[in-house]
């Protein structure tokens, strides 16, 4: 490495501070002289080159703080002149590094100093690390240059093929901070001072990747709401013109909820609740979530109610006629309107509107077999009362939030149904038909019957809150209809909250009025006839009610007349038949079949099913309402028959316990019966219920089956016009039972003329219909005793029992 003079030989100098700048080997930097240091020893330099050869000499020397750094660089001052700004100059380039001794005396102002040539050769050839050390700062040093697009200076930095040369090279980094030229300036092995240098050129290029990949992500976020800002502004433009197209209003309140929220006519905590929300969609931006849920809930809030109410019709006179005309039958439902509506007008006229912060809603459950009217009743109620009208259908329901509504976080979050029929109706006090809560269902999603509590209790739903809105509402004027089927499904604390309103049926008589009046007009319409093209004699009704459909409601009634005036239609189209046409009772079995049920009563005494000993008819209550069940009984043969007590037909266990108390009665008691019951320990004993695929269960049951057990051991028939009901003791006792209506009204509906109930039940027959109760026999008994002197044939009209008679 050439140098102006040998390292070992001592330099007189000219200090030339620099202020918190480093010159490094290699580099040449312009000077301004009208700083007082560098004029001083440019001047000092000139001065001692008269007296030598070559240029003037310096001492470039960092000074941080205030401090002078140890080692300096030899500079030749190249050039005096102007700068490029016009101010005086001069080019210094650096030679070499110097180690700083001592000061000294010397021409001009500057401060002298003596010093030592550092020497930084390295050995030739270079060793091999040294080798692949100087290819990899070239790489980097070449990939940040072209990153800069300094493509000029990239061959300059490959040519360089001597080591300190190189690392010093990198003193023109603009990104080295004054520290780490420093420590370039003061290493004087040139192989660290390379590692040191690569190290940092390393280093940067790993700090500018991590800068580039954040302003790329930062830049596409920016384009991307700028993209965003600009569409929507294009949008506002675009809906702009076409309100003015269309001639709308220029400012549409839709978009400004505060304006909206503070003139909706909200209840005061509602009000506040509305408007922090308010105020939360104004601090988020556009691009938040949180504010499409904000907006959503607002207009959930918004579309609301809160203070809207239908009045009243208190004309109870009108309203009952409004339900006669609309149903037949269904006295205490009705009954139950009328009582609320006459009570809600005594309240309203002394000014009792709102007591306690509730009002007077009412919550009904109607049960009742299916067909019998229950949900088209809740619209009659509406309309008796002036009020809305909303059909929340709950069976299947398993789900909680379907009550409650959903937590506003869940995505797709919506209130529940209570709030959604409020919001539908339009009004806070509709009348709402909570359809089949018999067969709400509960999972892991919860128990929608549970949810139900608070809504179906008046001493709570005037306060009532949704997951979803989060504020009270008032359900306290909501008349709540209820229905179901099965009085067992509905849970016991939610049935205690509601009033029990029974449907049990109609009576033949109600069923014929029902189809004369709103069923066959419906089904004319719908088979595109007029009314006078076809007509249903009565007789023809009541046959279609009394032999071709046996049930507690009209559905099957309904869809036997929509057959029939098919049937009629279709014919009139391929000409087979003129009309009008009148439908007689014996036009039914050419149009639509025979008969399916056929009373016992008109069947041929030898087909009927107590034409043998060991049969007795039983009443029953069912999903379907009231029915008839049959008991058989038989005797095992001695020699092939186990002894014991069999029982079939799916029953339950109380049934099958009453079975066992029947036989134990008998056998206790068959002499005073007069009843050959000494050898049933040697025979078997079974009892069978035909419908073997329909589970029976419960203790009403007992009479009948007694009964028919002492028809097979006495070989007296029972009569076909009797059926019974009631639950038998040990010692002969005939016990309450419930569902007497149902039973009274399936033994009307099957011919039955006499019916045996037991005596605490007599009181029960006040709900049964008069037209029922004058066509049918009622015999209260306390006695098994009594069923059987009243079920049972006289034994010379019996033919001889086909059982051992004990000697």
């Amino acid at each position: 490495m050439a140098a102006e003079s040998a390292p070992s030989t001592p330099l007189t100098l000219p200090v030339l501070p620099l202020d918190d700048e480093v010159v490094l080997p290699g580099m040449v930097v312009p000077l301004d002289l009208n700083d007082n240091d560098v004029r001083a020893a440019v001047e000092a330099a000139q001065a001692a080159a008269r007296s030598e050869p070559g240029k003037p000499r310096v001492l470039l020397v960092p000074r941080i703080d205030g401090a002078y750094a140890s080692t300096g660089v030899l500079g030749t001052v190249e050039q005096v002149g102007r700068l490029a700004d016009g101010d005086p100059g001069a080019l210094i380039r650096g030679r070499g590094r110097v180690k700083i001794g001592a000061g000294t005396t010397g021409p001009g102002a500057a401060l002298w100093v003596e010093g030592t040539r550092i020497d930084e050769s390295v050995p030739d050839p270079l060793p091999g690390h040294v080798t692949e050390l100087v290819k990899e700062y070239k790489a980097l040093a070449t990939a940040w240059l072209r990153k800069r697009g300094a493509w000029q200076v990239v061959d300059r930095v490959q040519a360089i093929e001597d080591v300190s040369a190189l690392a010093d090279n990198s003193g023109y980094s603009p990104f080295l901070t004054t520290a780490q030229k420093v420590e370039l300036l003061e290493t004087a092995d040139p192989v660290a001072r390379l590692k040191a240098a690569t190290r940092q050129l390393r280093d940067h290029l790993a700090e500018q990747d991590v800068a580039e990949t954040i302003a790329k992500d930062v830049q596409e976020g920016v384009d991307k709401q700028q993209r965003e800002f600009l569409l929507r502004r294009q949008l506002d433009a675009v809906r702009k013109e076409l309100r003015e197209l269309n001639g709308e209003e220029q400012g549409e309140e839709s978009d400004d909820y505060r304006a909206r929220v503070e003139a909706a006519d909200l209840p005061e905590k509602v009000r506040e609740a509305a408007l922090k929300e308010v105020s939360k969609l104004e601090r988020s931006s556009d691009q938040s979530p949180e504010g499409s849920w904000i907006r959503t809930w607002l207009d959930t809030v918004l579309e609301l109610p809160w203070n809207e109410r239908t009045e009243d019709v208190y004309d109870i006179r009108g309203a009952k006629a409004i339900l006669d005309a609309e149903h037949a039958g269904l006295d205490d439902v009705k009954e139950r309107i009328t009582e609320y509506l006459a009570v809600r007008k005594r309240r309203s006229d002394r000014g009792l509107g709102v007591v306690g912060g509730r009002r007077g809603g009412a919550v009904l459950a109607l049960v009742g077999p299916p067909g019998v009217g229950k949900t088209s009743l809740g619209e009659s109620v509406a309309h008796a009362m002036g009020r809305k009208f909303v059909r929340v259908a709950l069976g299947g329901v398993r789900d909680e939030a379907e009550i409650r509504g959903h937590r506003r976080t869940y995505v797709g979050a919506l209130p529940g149904r209570i709030v959604r029929a409020i919001k539908e109706a339009g009004a806070m006090n509709p009348v709402v038909l909570l359809d089949e809560i018999d067969k709400v269902g509960s999972d892991f999603r919860g128990d929608p019957a549970a949810a139900l509590l608070e809504v179906l209790d008046p001493a709570q739903n005037h306060t009532f809150r949704d997951h979803y809105l989060e504020v009270e509402l008032d359900l306290s004027d909501v008349v709540f209809l209820a229905t179901a089927n099965v009085l067992e499904a509905i849970p016991e604390a939610l049935l205690d909250r509601m009033e029990l309103v029974r449907l049990d049926g109609y009576t033949e008589d109600e069923k014929v009025v029902i189809a004369r009046d709103h069923l066959l007009p419906r089904q004319l319409e719908r088979a595109g006839l007029a009314k006078d093209e076809v007509t249903l004699d009565e007789s023809a009704l009541r046959k279609l009610a009394g032999e071709y459909t046996r049930e507690a409601g009209v559905r099957t009634l309904e869809r036997s007349i929509a057959r029939l005036l098919r049937k009629v239609a279709a014919q009139h189209e391929l000409a087979e038949r003129e009309l009008p046409f009148t439908v007689r009772e014996e036009d039914l079995r050419a149009l639509i079949g025979r008969p399916h049920h056929v009373p016992e009563s008109a069947q041929d005494p030898a087909e009927r099913r107590t034409a043998v000993p060991g049969v007795a008819t039983g009443l029953a209550v069912t999903g379907a309402g009231g029915d008839v069940l049959f008991v058989e009984a038989s005797l095992a043969d001695p020699e092939t028959g186990a002894a014991g007590l069999t029982l079939t037909g799916q029953l339950g266990d109380v049934m099958k316990e009453s079975a066992q108390i029947a036989l134990s009665f008998l056998r206790s008691h068959g002499a005073e019966l007069e009843l050959p019951v000494a050898d049933l320990k040697d025979r078997g004993v079974h009892i069978h219920f035909p419908a073997g695929a329909v589970p029976k269960d419960g203790p009403s049951a007992g009479v009948t089956m007694t009964t028919a057990l002492a028809s097979l051991l006495s070989g007296r028939l029972v009569r076909t016009d009797v059926a019974m009901t009631g639950e038998v003791s040990l010692t002969g006792r005939v016990l309450p039972i419930g569902g007497v209506k149902q039973k009274l009204l399936a033994a009307h509906r099957a011919g039955v003329t006499t019916v045996v109930i037991p005596k605490r039940n007599e009181a029960d027959l006040d709900d049964v219909p008069a037209e029922v109760l004058d066509k049918l026999d009622v015999h209260a008994v306390t006695d098994v005793r009594q069923v059987l002197e009243l079920a049972l044939s006289p034994a010379t009209n019996a033919a001889a029992p086909e059982v051992p008679v004990a000697a």
